[in-house]
């Protein structure tokens, strides 16, 4: 079963935090979410969730497939600030694991050179971070996802799931979720 590594930072976008982590677990992917500062993470809206584990006591980033960066403008910034998240980030860029950022978040990947001349997607107003943006909810480039932002969440998240586990299983699960 393929592993996704979800980087929870406060501030992060609810839905795309929330809804991208439901759709994974309902395609069967082992899903671990990280506070990057304790269990307790307070999203954009003030919800609190509770994460799996938190970023200090997280060493096993290497049994991952995927990892996934919610955005928000505060939990983009937050999850750019944290040196332990981006030495994730860039070992995943290394190995060529799958690295998906949505809404501000690609403008982290941009910032570490990872979408050089790459085609990718941000949130709207932003995409001048980007080499070659395209104005698409979700795009794939190699190993790399970028989608806009919360209204494309759930089509973010059913592409993770055809590139983890294949165009039948996102199909099925498109389905079930009338999306």
């Amino acid at each position: 079963m393929p592993k996704a590594l979800v980087f929870l930072a406060d501030g992060f976008e609810d839905i795309e935090g929330v809804a991208v982590i439901d759709v994974l677990r309902r395609a069967g992917i082992n899903v671990k979410t990280v506070g990057l500062v304790g269990n307790i993470v307070t999203s954009a809206r003030g919800v609190r969730v509770y994460a799996d584990e938190r970023l200090i006591d997280f060493d096993k980033a290497s049994e991952f497939d995927a990892i996934v960066l919610p955005g928000g403008a505060v939990g983009t910034e937050n999850l750019g600030k944290h040196e332990k998240v981006l030495r994730v980030i860039d070992d995943f860029a290394k190995s060529g694991k799958l690295i998906c950022a949505i809404c501000a978040a690609p403008s982290i990947l941009a910032k570490r050179g990872l979408l050089k001349e790459k085609r990718a997607t941000i949130f709207p107003g932003m995409e001048k971070l980007l080499d070659k943006p395209r104005d698409e909810a979700v795009v794939v480039d190699g190993n790399i996802i970028t989608s806009q932002g919360p209204g494309t969440a759930i089509a973010f998240g059913l592409k993770i799931v055809e590139m983890l586990m294949g165009p039948g299983i996102s199909s099925r699960l498109k389905q079930d979720l009338v999306a």
